[in-house]
């Protein structure tokens, strides 16, 4: 399968983290999601019951970012993907990164990320 749905930098501000600063303070953190599918019925039909609704998907992360602390971004990212795969019956392999742009680490970083691949 080739075809895919890519959304990228999802923000959400959430309180994930093992330091207690990171769970008292919270920061932002950015998701990027892609979608492995077979999009061929729906380059045909242009209709959205033949693909995935990606304003879902980006709620469904936002609610993820936002709802329960987790310790590791790794969680947070197999949360995201596991939920994908749930809901998104279209859907054969989530890729999923979460980016914690803020990090609590003794080196000047412009990222760090975790990716999960999830396959149904």
């Amino acid at each position: 399968m080739n075809d895919s749905i890519r959304i990228n930098g999802i923000k959400g501000f959430g309180y994930h983290g093992v330091f207690a600063e990171e769970t008292k303070n919270g920061q932002d953190f950015l998701v990027d999601v892609e979608l492995i599918l077979d999009l061929e019925k729906a380059s045909k039909s242009d209709d959205l019951a033949d693909t995935v609704d990606y304003g879902a998907i980006c709620d469904l992360v936002v609610a993820a970012i936002t709802g329960t602390p987790y310790k590791l971004i790794e969680k947070l990212a197999g949360v995201i993907a596991d939920e994908i795969l749930a809901t998104a019956n279209l859907v054969e392999i989530a890729l999923v990164t979460v980016h914690k742009p803020s990090a609590p680490v003794n080196a000047v970083t412009s990222d760090i990320n975790v990716m999960v691949i999830r396959t149904r």
